[in-house]
């Protein structure tokens, strides 16, 4: 077994999903924005460590996993997750697969019960999606690439291709970097700018000359409501600041920590 860095960070006693009142509304749907609380990874991964390419053992991924998967109510087979590599690709799923043979997407749709779609972040933003009247979920990782690139208005054409319909899809952004976390450069800024100057409204000034602050959710669900999303949902989390809940490539980053995990957040439609 792998001998991971060690931490204080703590384990936490048993796994716990934030939950969106909205989706955990919906007759039909089951999901879950996981925290990094209740696995069996340790050190810098503890402890609910849900990503096989993080570096951790593979066998504790594989039971973190399956604690979520008993969580939503599937077996580890039907818990199905992406290679994501920041693209607006959207895999449509009409049976589960394994994690090895698992496409390059940053966006998963199907309409097939008990196949739970999950998608990996650390700081990068998850949405959850539902059409409980058609039967159609999606989950889409839109880190400011994919979400620049369209991974959120792809997500929302491959749904509609399978019978959902816009006007009655719900979408939850979930726990992501917050703004007050998120500094970037000017390059970063002028891209956004240079693109439509309507972009400025999701920076603000940072402390460091030319240096701003990007609020990545805000950026996430206008797009999402420009694309005809009206029923959105966004949660509150921060994971760069909230340490001990959730993994943060950022905080890692300025700790120069070596590694760090992955939280999933996952849906399903009940069989």
């Amino acid at each position: 077994m792998q001998n991971a860095p060690q931490s204080s960070k703590p384990n936490g006693l048993s796994v716990s999903p934030v939950h969106c009142p909205t989706l955990s509304a919906q007759a039909g749907i089951r999901h879950g924005f996981f925290t990094r609380r209740g696995g069996v990874s340790n050190g810098l991964y503890a402890s609910l460590n849900c990503g096989y390419g993080s570096g951790d053992d593979a066998a504790l991924v594989a039971e973190n996993r399956t604690r979520v998967a008993d969580t939503l109510g599937v077996d580890l087979h039907s818990l199905c997750t992406a290679y994501q590599i920041h693209s607006p690709n959207v895999a449509i799923l009409d049976k589960a697969w394994q994690w090895q043979n698992a496409p390059e997407a940053d966006a998963l749709v199907t309409k097939t019960p008990g196949v739970a779609l999950g998608i990996l972040t650390a700081d990068c933003v998850p949405v959850l999606f539902a059409d409980s009247r058609n039967n159609v979920i999606g989950a889409a990782h839109a880190g400011w690439k994919g979400a620049w690139s369209g991974v959120v208005e792809a997500t929302l054409d491959a749904m509609t291709g399978l019978g959902a319909v816009r006007e009655h899809i719900t979408a939850t952004i979930g726990p992501a970097i917050a703004q007050g976390s998120y500094e970037v450069g000017a390059e970063f800024y002028e891209r956004f700018s240079q693109q439509d100057m309507a972009n400025n409204i999701y920076f603000i000034h940072g402390a460091r000359p030319r240096h701003y602050l990007f609020d990545l959710k805000a950026y996430v669900k206008d797009r999402l409501r420009n694309a005809g999303v009206t029923h959105i949902n966004m949660l509150a989390h921060d994971t760069c600041l909230q340490e001990n809940d959730f993994f943060s490539f950022r905080r890692a980053t300025l700790a120069k920590e070596p590694v760090y995990g992955r939280q999933i957040s996952a849906i399903v439609l009940d069989h």
